[in-house]
């Protein structure tokens, strides 16, 4: 089973970037993310929204 949320280490990961990077990416509403308590979680098809949204930006 695929995870639904991912850890800020996890999507850093997947990205290939560091977590500051990531940081940026969700400070600069780029990222969508979710809190859950304490916990900030990224959504798995956030990823693939956010590389489609820099991929539009970068053409």
């Amino acid at each position: 089973m695929t995870e639904l949320v991912l850890t800020v280490d996890e999507a850093a990961a997947r990205l290939r970037v560091s977590r500051w990077t990531l940081y940026d990416l969700i400070r600069s509403n780029q990222l969508r993310t979710i809190k859950i308590g304490r916990r900030r979680l990224v959504p798995a098809d956030a990823l693939a929204e956010c590389l489609d949204q820099l991929s539009e930006v970068a053409a």
